[in-house]
């Protein structure tokens, strides 16, 4: 059986997608784990829309036979890469306040989800604290945030691409 060339750039749209998705959450546990570097709540929701991308990328690799799939599939791919926009736009926004602005940081993860109601929780990890405000790791002069809105930033660019591109006749 042959691959259309479409089918063919498609597949390795989502592969790409996927490996990337991979690569960053990857380096996001190593940095946690292995450089005691703490996420706060906007680097945890972020990871959440990290993993949405990467959930939507292997179903649309599973589905390489239907190309309609694929392209609807690029509707979840893009509103997930809308939430990672949103919460990293919102890190970077805290990470330019001036001192004086930031708000206070607040009590942790954990204690919100044992103390909070889950809508709750749920609004406090999109809201951020204090904590977001730290840039505690630069790369080429871009913290985690900056860096993560770049990647978000593409994956809706990408997720656009799949869903306009005009379909090659049969």
């Amino acid at each position: 059986m042959t691959l259309r060339q479409s089918t063919f750039t498609t597949l390795w749209a989502w592969a790409f997608s996927l490996l990337a998705v991979v690569c960053l959450l990857g380096y996001g546990y190593y940095l946690q784990y292995v450089e005691y570097l703490d996420p706060c709540p906007l680097c945890i929701t972020q990871r959440l829309f990290y993993m949405l991308i990467g959930g939507v990328s292997v179903i649309a690799l599973l589905s390489y036979r239907f190309p309609r799939v694929q392209r609807w599939l690029a509707v979840p791919f893009m509103l997930s890469a809308i939430g990672g926009i949103a919460t990293a736009g919102r890190q970077v926004w805290l990470q330019h306040l001036p001192e004086d602005e930031v708000p206070e940081c607040g009590l942790g993860l954990q204690y919100w989800l044992e103390n909070e109601p889950f809508f709750n929780t749920v609004a406090l990890l999109f809201k951020g604290d204090g904590n977001c405000a730290e840039v505690q790791w630069t790369f080429l002069t871009l913290s985690i945030g900056e860096w993560s809105l770049a990647w978000f930033v593409g994956f809706f660019l990408l997720g656009a691409v799949l869903l306009f591109r005009k379909r090659q006749p049969s």
